[in-house]
């Protein structure tokens, strides 16, 4: 079994020129590169969501080490042939109509996608629309929503709804967040799941799919 332990090491600490050449050095050793993606870095980032769910690290380490893992992950792309990475799962994320805040956003996308789920982002200030116009077009299996102002919460039910009468709501899982959002948010307009932060995201997230 290959031993991954400095490339953790350095992705944890988000020291982008050791993790690379780490992952350089075991692709020279002949290390199998599913296990490189799985062992050395989507098993690192779990643990990194997991320590900031703990409050054992911060929002500004947690980037770092996203950032890392995908300076990694561009060089074990051209190893894979279409189809050789499996999915965790499709993830349609955006920050809700009226709302321009992205921070939060953008990094439940990067430790969504370092967990291994394909992501598509539509930004800030999508309308309920634009949510269902891109859920037909790329058929996720969870749509995310982001509001950082409790006045822009109400377009999470709208969304939902918009869900409902395209015919998709039975398709889809539907996960909110956001500093005003709540559990008994999430409850009262039939959300399937409530992150509280990034590292919560991915866990819900792999429960709501039933993966690991």
């Amino acid at each position: 079994m290959s031993d991954f332990k400095a490339l953790t090491e350095a992705v944890i600490k988000g020291d982008i020129k050791t993790a690379v050449a780490e992952t350089q050095r075991a692709l020279d050793a002949g290390s199998n590169v599913r296990d490189i993606l799985d062992k050395g870095l989507i098993a690192t980032m779990d643990e990194i969501g997991e320590r900031f769910s703990k409050g054992l690290i911060f929002v500004p380490q947690m980037l770092r080490s996203a950032k890392t893992m995908q300076e990694c992950t561009k060089l074990l792309e051209p190893f894979f042939k279409e189809g050789d990475i499996t999915s965790k799962g499709k993830v349609l994320i955006g920050t809700v109509k009226g709302d321009l805040h992205d921070i939060g956003k953008n990094l439940v996308s990067m430790m969504m996608e370092g967990a291994g789920f394909t992501i598509t982002d539509l930004g800030v200030d999508v309308s309920p629309e634009k949510f269902v116009q891109k859920a037909q077009e790329v058929e996720p299996d969870i749509v995310a929503m982001s509001a950082l102002l409790s006045t822009t919460m109400p377009a999470m039910p709208q969304t939902i709804e918009a869900l409902q009468k395209a015919g998709l709501r039975d398709k889809v899982k539907v996960m909110i967040g956001g500093a005003p959002v709540t559990e008994k948010y999430a409850q009262k307009i039939t959300a399937d799941s409530y992150a509280s932060d990034a590292g919560t995201a991915v866990s819900k997230a792999k429960k709501l799919l039933g993966v690991s």
